[in-house]
């Protein structure tokens, strides 16, 4: 069995000024302003649209990221409905499989430290579940089936697509004290990265989020690098 941490990767993010060049192009066409686009109007003029509250017109732009993270958190990111969603299927993944190691693969939980009870407990957990779902394996029950006894802390990775106006509205809802705290620790490194690729978009909710950007960034729950494939 492996345990990793959680992790993210932005598959898809055209360059700051190819976002900011269309969000303004769509924005203008409501004003009629085309006319006053120049090299270095687009900020500008986005950052109005931002701060005014017309997110409707950030819309036309997309960002897609991979999570690699367990399944719980998964489950309250599909509940986003404004998205496209591609995830890694259990019913398919025969983790018996030498190309998966011959073993399961999950999350550490970040909220118990390693030599903790807790932790233990949870491991042992982990191992049941992993020596319970070979072994059915083993008799020959098929992957979706022995899926049964694996646990919600299982690895999986889940592709999300979506405007940057649901992104903003999945960032401060999931970035939020009484979100769960494993989906705050994807979510808070993932708005400090877009507030550093795209600030127009961003740099507002990275002010409001910057206590808790720097305790997860700084604290036992700082995500590692991406495990090695």
């Amino acid at each position: 069995m492996k345990v990793i941490s959680p992790w993210f990767e932005i598959l898809f993010l055209p360059p700051a000024e190819e976002v900011l060049a269309l969000v303004e192009r769509a924005g203008r066409t409501c004003y009629k302003s085309e006319h006053l686009i120049s090299d270095d109007s687009a900020a500008k003029f986005v950052g109005r649209i931002v701060a005014s509250g017309h997110h409707s017109v950030i819309e036309h732009s997309l960002l897609t990221v991979r999570f690699i993270c367990d399944r719980g958190v998964t489950h309250e990111l599909v509940r986003h409905r404004l998205a496209a969603y591609s995830q890694e299927s259990t019913r398919y993944a025969n983790y018996s499989q030498e190309r998966f190691g011959n073993q399961i693969t999950v999350i550490r939980p970040m909220f118990w430290a390693e030599d903790s009870p807790e932790y233990q407990a949870w491991l042992q957990s982990m191992q049941d579940s992993e020596a319970a779902y070979l072994r059915l394996l083993e008799m020959g029950a098929k992957a979706q089936e022995a899926r049964a006894v694996l646990p919600n802390s299982l690895k999986t990775e889940i592709v999300m697509s979506a405007n940057l106006r649901e992104w903003r509205h999945v960032i401060d809802l999931r970035c939020s004290k009484p979100a769960h705290p494993q989906i705050r620790q994807i979510m808070l490194p993932l708005l400090n990265e877009l507030n550093q690729r795209i600030p127009v978009f961003f740099e507002d909710l990275a002010e409001k989020y910057a206590d808790d950007i720097a305790e997860f960034a700084s604290g036992a729950a700082a995500l590692s690098p991406p495990p090695e494939e």
